[in-house]
């Protein structure tokens, strides 16, 4: 079985990110967009960079969008486009789309004609920002879901010194140690006797609410 293929339509900042990120990783990209310069700006870094204009979908047949498993549809400043675009390549039995929201009633829209996954980069962006400057010992935060996160903290002062099995995270404050960073080490799944140091760097799991709770001590 052959690596993931993905198809970007969209070659602003977000799009041109998410399209030099997975070539970056080694996944073949088609990055498709209508302005010339965005699409030669990105040409020597991805597989495909393809100047079209995709509304229709006999343009998304010729480029063969149907041969990729995921296509992002990255166009912010255009909602009617980004939705008709959606509800097209869905349409097509294209397997998994991912879209880019603008805002709440833009991503209900999106997710009423098939998005299989809506993504809200400038928001998301600025609830990680928030986080990170609400708390100090949080060093970084990803949202999971809207009920779940990923946090990574600084140890509290009160469990420097201590094991896993003595501060027992999980039944106190309702959050999990997946894996602790020591320089430049990873310790992954730690072991409950593991014994934590004031340099260590805890990657935590759980619920909004718990993590929140974790990062007022």
């Amino acid at each position: 079985m052959g690596k993931r293929q993905f198809a970007v339509i969209g070659l602003g900042r977000f799009g041109t990110s998410v399209a030099l990120t997975l070539a970056e990783m080694g996944f073949e990209v088609m990055g498709i967009d209508r302005n010339e310069e965005l699409v030669e700006n990105v040409k020597d870094y991805i597989t495909y960079a393809v100047c079209a204009d995709v509304h229709e979908e006999k343009v998304l047949e010729s480029l063969g969008i149907r041969n990729f498993d995921v296509v992002i549809v990255a166009i912010g400043d255009d909602l009617q486009a980004s939705i008709l675009i959606t509800l097209i390549l869905k349409e097509m039995g294209i397997e998994h789309v991912v879209v880019k929201a603008v805002n709440d009633i833009h991503g209900k829209v999106l997710e009423k004609v098939g998005a299989d996954k809506v993504v809200f980069p400038e928001r998301d962006m600025g609830m990680r920002l928030a986080h990170y400057l609400a708390r100090a010992n949080i060093l970084d935060f990803i949202e999971i879901s809207e009920e779940y996160s990923l946090i990574e903290a600084k140890v509290p002062a009160k469990m420097v010194d201590k094991t896993l099995r003595e501060i027992d995270l999980r039944s106190k404050y309702g959050v999990s140690v997946l894996a602790i960073k020591r320089g430049h080490q990873v310790i992954v799944s730690p072991p409950a006797d593991q014994r934590l140091s004031a340099s260590d760097v805890l990657i935590l799991v759980g619920g909004n609410r718990e993590l929140d709770r974790f990062s007022r001590m």
